[in-house]
């Protein structure tokens, strides 16, 4: 009765004071953004007139001021914003003429479809690469790993994509150029393969510069592992192969392995930025681009807050797993 009370009793204040940072890491988040587009030399006005700014007269101008509040002072701007967030109303995009929620709803499962499949497989990738790298050490197989990961994680995502765009979609004519969907295709006879026929360069492009982290330090942990005490103990035994890597070694560098894999949320999610782009994918990617360079406050806003929700859970998933993978992992170090 009292394991349980405990057990209640942690989990309780670990979502207690998981909340609690959440709460904090938002409201930075959003003062700090606010406070940087406030003061950028960017005129929302500007942009959302475009190219009709010799039709627009001083009270045009002022009308549509008045119309997106930016007639009054940042803190005011901001107190009003915030209020509206806490109740759930991110605003009104200036681009799109909709609210930002549906917008972000919108393009948000894009992005989610291509973000979770290139994350996986540069996970699972990355990890098995690892794991052969540190079997075969010092063989070519080693080198020829280490060598890849090596120029992998000192190439520009945009840069992979556009060799893969040349090779796969204009060389070879495998899969199309861009988009997420077949042009001039109605949405109801777009089918799941064409999707996924569109999904696979960009999440090629994203899997394939994620492995190098995962399996440079997968490689290098089973390493140590294999070098320890215990192991050498094991092997007396009898031990060998798949079977000490499966008894002794799978556990001690998956934990390393997931902290690198979940850590990585916010650099993918700046990948996923670069890839959409290339490949014209409509994503939370493409539409931060736009609300950027079109001076979209709301719109940006509300894709930084989206940003910081995803990565915070991340990193809430990730130290949930650490109690599965490994039990000795203290509560103290969860809090």
């Amino acid at each position: 009765m009292d394991r349980v009370k405990n057990n209640i009793s942690f989990i309780v204040s670990f979502f207690v004071k998981k909340s609690i940072r959440l709460a904090s890491l938002l409201f930075a988040v959003c003062l700090f953004s606010f406070m940087l587009i406030s003061y950028s030399p960017m005129d929302p006005i500007q942009a959302y007139i475009g190219a009709d700014m010799m039709r627009v007269g001083p009270e045009q101008r002022e009308q549509i001021a008045e119309t997106w509040g930016l007639d009054k002072s940042p803190t005011q701007q901001f107190l009003y914003w915030g209020a509206s967030d806490f109740q759930g109303d991110l605003g009104t995009s200036m681009i799109y003429r909709r609210p930002v929620a549906e917008v972000i709803h919108e393009k948000f499962y894009n992005s989610l479809v291509l973000m979770m499949t290139s994350w996986v497989l540069s996970g699972v990738i990355g990890f098995v690469m690892g794991i052969v790298a540190a079997m075969k050490k010092d063989s070519w197989l080693d080198r020829l790993i280490k060598w890849y990961c090596y120029t992998l994680a000192s190439t520009p995502t945009f840069w992979m994509g556009l060799l893969l765009l040349l090779i796969f979609a204009v060389w070879l004519r495998w899969f199309p150029i861009g988009m997420g969907v077949p042009a001039g295709v109605l949405a109801e006879h777009v089918t799941v393969a064409d999707r996924i026929k569109h999904l696979i360069l960009p999440a090629l492009t994203l899997s394939i510069i994620g492995v190098a982290n995962v399996a440079l330090h997968t490689r290098q942990k089973l390493i140590d592992v294999l070098s320890s005490d215990y192991i050498l103990f094991a092997r007396a035994r009898g031990e060998k192969g798949f079977t000490i890597l499966w008894r002794h070694g799978i556990r001690n560098i998956a934990l390393p392995a997931i902290t690198l894999q979940f850590a990585a949320f916010g650099e993918l999610f700046g990948g996923a930025v670069l890839a959409e782009q290339v490949f014209s994918y409509p994503g939370l990617g493409q539409a931060t681009v736009e609300a950027g360079l079109r001076g979209d406050v709301p719109l940006l806003l509300g894709l930084v807050i989206i940003s910081a929700l995803f990565v915070f859970a991340g990193n809430l998933i990730a130290d949930l797993i650490y109690r599965v993978v490994d039990p000795r992992v203290k509560e103290r170090r969860l809090l």
